[in-house]
């Protein structure tokens, strides 16, 4: 009978240590003088790209990005070219939800701090400017993102090669 207790106790701690290993703690610093001019600013998408989830690291929002070996950031698991094609199309590592075209405006809505046992990284939570068309109005931005900023604790940026900052007159 004891050795069930202690079975059952070393799950439960396996459980655990996995458990805190594979977590993510969620900031929302908006309001840090090194983000707060962000959220509000438009921009417009210069790349086509996918929406879309990774199978293994689930992430509260859907992911938008390509496959753009030039880039500083690419995502080599989805494919090279950004068809409609693939819309639906469950690929080993990632789901393929919906597109991003070149022209589609979107705006900043919220500044994002991810910490976890791989590190720290700041995200941007980014709205469709016509949400009420999109079936994925909110998407996470990390990967059309320029993190090197990160380095010297300041705001990343939108990579000009996929979006460019929209100039209101």
């Amino acid at each position: 009978m004891k050795w069930i207790i202690a079975a059952a106790a070393a799950v439960l701690l396996i459980g655990f240590v996995y458990w805190q290993l594979n977590s993510t703690k969620t900031a929302y610093v908006n309001g840090l003088p090194q983000y707060n001019q962000l959220p509000g600013r438009e921009f417009i998408f210069q790349r086509d790209c996918y929406i879309f989830k990774f199978k293994r690291h689930n992430t509260e929002w859907p992911l938008v990005g390509a496959n753009a070996p030039g880039s500083v950031m690419s995502v080599p698991a989805l494919p090279a070219e950004v068809s409609p094609q693939y819309v639906g199309a469950a690929l080993p590592e990632v789901r393929i939800l919906d597109l991003a075209r070149i022209g589609d405006r979107f705006k900043i809505i919220s500044v994002r701090r991810e910490t976890s046992r791989r590190g720290t990284h700041i995200t941007f939570e980014i709205l469709f400017i016509n949400e009420a068309e999109r079936r994925y109005p909110r998407l996470d931005a990390f990967w059309i993102l320029d993190h090197t900023p990160e380095q010297r604790d300041e705001a990343p940026t939108i990579l000009p090669d996929y979006a460019v900052e929209r100039v209101k007159k």
